[in-house]
């Protein structure tokens, strides 16, 4: 018997191309089809089934496996926790800055540990004026004079 003929072996190499999919495409989505392909390879390999019956166990177990594990699955790999965020925060927060140009309309740069940063004041702010930074909004430092 040809081994490429082999059921079990069409769905693992289903599942393995499933499974290299995913890291060219992204999302936790790809993966559980391609488990579903190598849980349906496992059934074919221990049993004689026929194709709807291998149908059915793919698309059982990869959307079970999508339902009860891409959340869990998202979260632990893929989420920021939040302590996380606020020690980066602190790294800025309360900090002195120097304004290395005038503000002009609320806007202008700061040097900060060696790097210059765009930053905001509602107060006016002159170069060479030593300012604390209040908080970060993405790249932009909101800062206050000193």
């Amino acid at each position: 018997m040809d081994i490429l003929s082999d059921p079990a072996v069409i769905w693992f190499l289903i599942g393995l191309g499933l499974l290299l999919l995913e890291l060219v495409l992204p999302g936790l989505v790809i993966l559980f089809f391609g488990a579903g392909a190598w849980v349906t390879a496992l059934v074919c390999a221990i049993t004689d089934i026929n194709l709807n019956w291998q149908i059915f166990i793919f698309l059982v177990a990869s959307m079970l496996g999508l339902v009860l594990l891409r959340k869990y699955l998202k979260k632990r790999f893929f989420s920021r926790r939040d302590d996380e965020i606020q020690d980066q925060l602190e790294e800025f927060i309360g900090r002195k800055a120097m304004a290395v140009e005038e503000f002009k309309d609320g806007a202008g740069k700061v040097e900060f540990k060696g790097t210059r940063w765009s930053a905001r004041c509602d107060d006016p702010v002159s170069k060479g004026q030593s300012v604390t930074i209040q908080s970060k909004d993405s790249l932009t430092l909101i800062v206050k004079p000193k």
